[in-house]
């Protein structure tokens, strides 16, 4: 055996290693990716069950969302006000202030709405959405009441009341599910402390709106007209109320002929 031989070929080897071990430490430098401080401690503070209850794949989808100001800081159902608390103080913001609930943008209930026709179908609004007319309800765009909303949440926070889907504030944790699982769209996350809401989703003319539901929104734009923060906007002869500017002072409810926009108590 060339004992010279092998140890130079050890020697190549070490020294190729050594230089690769350099270049890829040098990479690691230059290519690597800042990590939020703030993430982390969030992470930290979550308690790493993975439910997906949050309404992300695990604590460390929820954790990057809550460092970039994509999820609330009570986004964890299971930690609850403690953690919430503590990542707030993380975050520089209280629990409370930065809380989002569920909103079904409907008022069509059993009492409001008119019916066109019998439905016997599967009782599943994934599934009803695709008869004709869109659901048994005269309004196309109004919630059908079979409740795949209610059947996604794991929190028992909305029920189907008198026809259509109800959130309770208190119990919702905006994990979003609810909004995933509407078919029409009609669910939405907002601020919990927010004063006044529309609930309606109708994009039709408002003699049509009339036809199909006694409190839909028509379109006419008085809302818009003395909202000091200039909050209200109508698009598609549907208003919308953008929380972020509404100062809760109540002028576009008392304007409203149709009486669809319903202060939140």
């Amino acid at each position: 055996m060339d004992f010279i031989g092998v140890l130079k070929a050890c020697l190549s080897v070490g020294a190729v290693g050594l230089i690769i071990g350099v270049l890829l430490g040098i990479a690691s430098k230059i290519f690597a990716v800042k990590t939020d401080e703030r993430e982390e401690k969030i992470r930290e503070l979550l308690p790493g069950n993975n439910c997906g209850g949050c309404g992300f794949a695990g604590c460390d989808g929820l954790a990057a969302a809550i460092a970039k100001g994509e999820a609330s800081v009570n986004g964890c159902p299971v930690g609850g006000e403690a953690v919430a608390a503590a990542i707030g103080e993380i975050m520089g913001t209280s629990a409370e202030s930065n809380r989002m609930v569920a909103f079904v943008k409907c008022n069509g209930d059993c009492d409001n709405a008119f019916v066109k026709y019998e439905y016997t179908g599967n009782l599943s609004c994934r599934e009803a959405v695709y008869v004709t007319g869109g659901g048994p309800k005269s309004c196309s765009y109004g919630c059908m009441g079979f409740g795949s909303c209610v059947e996604e949440c794991q929190f028992d926070a909305i029920h189907v009341i008198n026809g259509i889907a109800v959130v309770d504030r208190e119990k919702c944790v905006a994990c979003g599910k609810c909004v995933a699982a509407c078919p029409k769209n009609l669910i939405e996350l907002i601020p919990y402390k927010s004063s006044y809401v529309i609930p309606c989703n109708s994009n039709d003319k408002g003699a049509d709106v009339k036809k199909s539901c006694k409190t839909g929104c028509i379109g006419c734009t008085l809302c818009t007209k003395d909202c000091p923060t200039d909050a209200v906007k109508v698009s598609n002869f549907l208003a919308h109320i953008n929380q972020d500017l509404c100062c809760g002072c109540g002028l576009c409810e008392k304007k409203c002929p149709q009486k669809i926009i319903k202060e939140l108590l």
